[in-house]
């Protein structure tokens, strides 16, 4: 067994970082022989801890598989002092992997009671959002521009380690400990992507509201909303996403959403439409109180479809849940509803942020994949 140790200063550059990367902070990166805990072996534990204003990073090696047990132990005796864990897929791989490896040589483990950050869980949910083709590690590096000199996949070391193990070179070990050490570090330049995790998570502040006209390709006027948001944490890069006619763009501490306002007929639906009656001539409905004095022969039974009253010549906003009331639809079985521009809502930025949130949401909604 080989254990390495570096330490270097460091000086966090973000916000995050000094945040998340505290003295009680373990990161976390496995390299194993395959896919299956139960017929494959971890070759190498690899970590980073903060000491002041350094960072110590420990990886274990095992040169020949039969080690496994030993650097196990070792990652055990190191572990045992931190209580937050930071790792890439670590919920999907990591752990499960480590927890049936430390059964299988009967070793004692806590790692269930750990605060666990895991980059690929947190960063899921975005990744249509930042235009990413894949949520491996290295994809968001190149997004973060973030350079390393390992070139190689944990799926391509395998037959490296094991001609390691047959016949041993100092290229071989160099080339493994490097993509591990790699890893390690990568995680630690990836915490400002968090940063946009935090923006769709409700971290931001409204502080600006606006409506701007503008002409649309075929000379239409028409009307929109500026959200301009302050972030709690800076976007480590810029981004820009449309979705349904909304549209996002995040710079820096400072994210704008426009949506064009609706300028048209809409109906409010009453949910009550048993105590309601249609009139077809009028295209509405009465309460069945006022309903009395019409004529039967112009007046029938309304349903959930006709029990309605139309509203134009306002400001109309989407939205896709039931958050601003009265709700207005174009049709019945609509889901996306309209609420009506009011100074209320102009007036009060705790409104603002309530609806950029709800739309940051809708996007993720959209994009989260199964």
């Amino acid at each position: 067994m080989k254990i390495w140790q570096d330490s270097f200063p460091f000086t966090p550059e973000h916000p995050i970082i000094e945040m998340l990367f505290t003295s009680s902070t373990l990161f976390l990166d496995i390299e194993t022989t395959g896919f299956s805990s139960t017929y494959t072996k971890i070759y190498m534990i690899g970590c980073a801890t903060r000491l002041d204003n350094h960072i110590c990073i420990t990886q274990f090696f095992a040169e020949h598989p039969q080690e496994e047990g030993s650097i196990l132990a070792a990652f055990l005796e190191l572990y045992s002092q931190y209580d937050t864990l930071i790792t890439f897929h670590g919920l999907g791989f990591d752990i499960p992997y480590l927890k049936k490896r430390c059964a299988y040589y009967k070793l004692s483990e806590h790692l269930d009671t750990f605060y666990h950050i895991d980059l690929f869980k947190r960063l899921y949910p975005l990744k249509s959002i930042l235009k990413l083709e894949n949520l491996k590690q290295k994809t968001l590096e190149t997004f973060l521009e973030i350079t390393r000199k390992d070139s190689y996949s944990g799926k391509e070391l395998i037959s490296i380690y094991l001609d390691y193990v047959n016949q041993p070179t100092e290229t071989m070990c160099s080339l493994l400990k490097l993509h591990n050490y790699e890893d390690i570090l990568g995680m630690l330049k990836l915490l400002p992507a968090l940063s946009y995790q935090e923006l769709f998570q409700g971290n931001f502040e409204a502080i600006s509201f606006e409506k701007n006209f503008f002409y649309t390709y075929d000379n239409n006027c028409e009307l929109e909303l500026l959200l301009t948001l302050q972030t709690e944490f800076p976007l480590p890069k810029r981004i820009s996403f449309e979705k349904d006619g909304i549209y996002l763009i995040g710079c820096k501490q400072q994210a704008k959403l426009k949506v064009n306002f609706y300028q048209g007929e809409l109906k409010y639906f009453y949910p009550n439409y048993k105590d309601y009656y249609y009139l077809p001539a009028e295209d509405m409905a009465i309460h069945k109180s006022v309903a009395s004095y019409v004529d039967k022969n112009y007046r029938t039974k309304a349903t959930a479809s006709t029990c309605y009253i139309k509203k134009s010549d306002c400001f109309f906003l989407p939205q896709y849940k039931e958050l601003f009331s009265p709700c207005f639809k174009k049709n019945y079985s609509d889901k996306k509803t309209y609420f009506e521009l009011t100074d209320n809502f102009i007036n009060s930025l705790e409104h603002q942020k309530t609806y950029a949130l709800h739309l940051l949401q809708y996007f993720m909604d959209k994009t989260t994949i199964d």
